[in-house]
């Protein structure tokens, strides 16, 4: 019999949540190395270069691979011989152990949890409590599954009651293009089949714990209806030409995950959860004999990439940028930005709109200048700011147009696609819309070189910082007529991926 000492469970999770922050999986960064290799797609391979470099750099300086390090979810197995030394719950154990994670000195992590959510949603501090599922099975030992789960891809799960005669298949085809970008492809589908409709939802999650390994598939072949459909719904997801970022190419999924569960006659559930390219999970094993003991990955096994610019790359000067300036930039266009750039989301946005519509003043002036969505990490040591990349712009969609016609407001950078209502005030006031790469946050952070609060430091990682930037690379993605790259790029990479295909058979 094991007895697990409770300090067993609490260190194991804290240096569970620590590793995971800052290292990828292994199979996760061999799969997009090879997907970076064949992709032909220059917006793309720049795109998963990026996330490359970013996951190296966070390898060697334990840091984030991204700003949003998530919502904890833990998958705890107790084998039913296995003895808790301890008068807390596990819940309890769990909650200390992401407590200590993500305070933790010497890399903290973002608190993103916000108590009381239809309410006044005030932030937890410490990004408690984690989501947990507990199941008894055989044995003396504790198994534990945990992620730390972006909200940006976490947004973009779907649930969907099908009837029994309906192909699963066809349901993810049309579903995937309705996700947009904003969970950052290139990543993976957990889908859950069958069960109810909540037992789905934990299927589809609890799938993505699950290592990449679609190309052994389908080497060995499938040997059960669940691995035909993974091979499926992989070929016909990437023949949609979606693509890193969104921006068009041959890789959307890097795999796709699946697990079902009986269900009722009259019922199919299907769930689907996306991973963002920020996958962040691992295993544990607690036998009673101490903490878990995690083994870093050899620095050997990241592939060397580097961040090609190329030729055409414009350079920006933020302080001196004018409207005439703007109208040359086309959608594709690669752009390195320096000066003073502002940054301001969800909470930001709704205080200044709410100011604006009262006739008040606002803290800063937004007349020219650009804005930056996103919550970074707080620093460490010598850094200006923690890991800082984008959130999805399209939270921020029914606030463009007040934004731009009340405050002069030039341009935006976010990631992933803009709604109808933004690209149509984008395009009435000539403004236009940047995008940085989700999932490049520490390497996006390294282009800052200073970083003040300036308005609503109570709300934290929300607060309106300015920040220096130099050389912080961006990509257009709408420009001022409302020209979108996430529309133009997919269509241009289906009708290819077609063609593709056609020459094949």
């Amino acid at each position: 019999m094991a007895l697990i000492k409770e300090d067993h469970m609490i260190d194991s999770v804290a240096d569970a949540l620590q590793f995971i922050s800052y290292y990828h999986p292994l199979d996760f960064i061999r799969a997009i190395h090879k997907a970076w290799e064949k992709e032909p797609s220059k917006a793309a391979k720049d795109a998963m270069a990026q996330i490359l470099v970013n996951s190296r750099m966070c390898a060697m300086g334990k840091r984030p691979i991204c700003q949003d390090t998530g919502i904890v979810t833990v998958f705890v197995k107790i084998g039913m011989k296995a003895r808790f030394d301890t008068d807390r719950t596990i819940d309890e154990l769990v909650n200390e152990g992401v407590r200590r994670a993500y305070t933790h000195a010497e890399n903290p992590l973002r608190a993103s949890i916000l108590a009381d959510p239809a309410g006044t949603r005030k932030n937890t501090k410490d990004n408690t409590p984690a989501v947990i599922h507990i199941s008894m099975v055989p044995g003396d030992r504790v198994e534990v599954d945990i992620a730390a789960k972006g909200g940006g891809s976490e947004n973009k799960s779907k649930l969907a009651m099908l009837n029994p005669s309906d192909s699963i298949v066809d349901w993810v085809k049309k579903t995937v293009p309705t996700m947009g970008a904003g969970w950052c492809p290139p990543g993976m589908l957990g889908i859950g089949i069958g069960g109810t409709a909540e037992k789905a939802a934990v299927l589809a999650k609890e799938s993505l714990m699950d290592p990449v390994d679609i190309h052994e598939l389908r080497e060995r072949g499938p040997q059960s209806r669940v691995e035909e459909l993974r091979l499926e719904i992989f070929d016909v997801v990437n023949s949609l030409g979606i693509g890193a970022q969104g921006l068009g190419g041959l890789t959307t999924v890097l795999d796709i995950k699946i697990r079902d569960y009986p269900t009722h006659a009259a019922s199919l559930p299907v769930a689907m959860i996306p991973n963002c390219a920020a996958t962040r999970h691992v295993h544990f094993t607690l036998d009673g004999t101490g903490p878990a003991v995690l083994t870093p990955p050899s620095l050997d096994a990241y592939p060397e990439v580097a961040v090609e610019m190329g030729e055409g790359v414009r350079k920006v000067n933020l302080n001196t940028v004018t409207h005439d300036d703007i109208k040359s930039w086309q959608p594709g266009d690669t752009i390195l930005l320096s000066g003073k750039l502002l940054t301001g989301r969800d909470a930001a946005h709704k205080r200044m709109t709410d100011m604006l519509a009262k006739g008040d003043e606002l803290p800063v002036d937004l007349k020219g200048r650009f804005i930056y969505y996103v919550g970074p990490v707080d620093p460490v040591r010598d850094e200006a700011v923690g890991p800082a990349g984008p959130t999805t712009a399209t939270r921020m969609d029914k606030f463009t147009r007040m934004m731009l016609e009340s405050t002069g407001l030039a341009g935006m950078i976010g990631k992933a696609e803009r709604g109808p209502e933004a690209i149509e005030a984008i395009r009435d006031n000539e403004s236009v819309y940047l995008i940085a790469v989700g999932g490049a946050a520490y390497l996006v952070s390294q282009a800052v070189k200073k970083a003040d609060v300036v308005a609503f430091p109570e709300l934290g990682m929300e607060a309106i910082y300015e920040f220096e930037v130099e050389d912080m690379p961006v990509t257009v993605a709408v420009d001022h007529t409302g020209s979108s790259v996430h529309t133009t790029g997919p269509q241009t990479w289906q009708k290819k991926i077609e063609a593709r295909q056609l020459n094949v058979q």
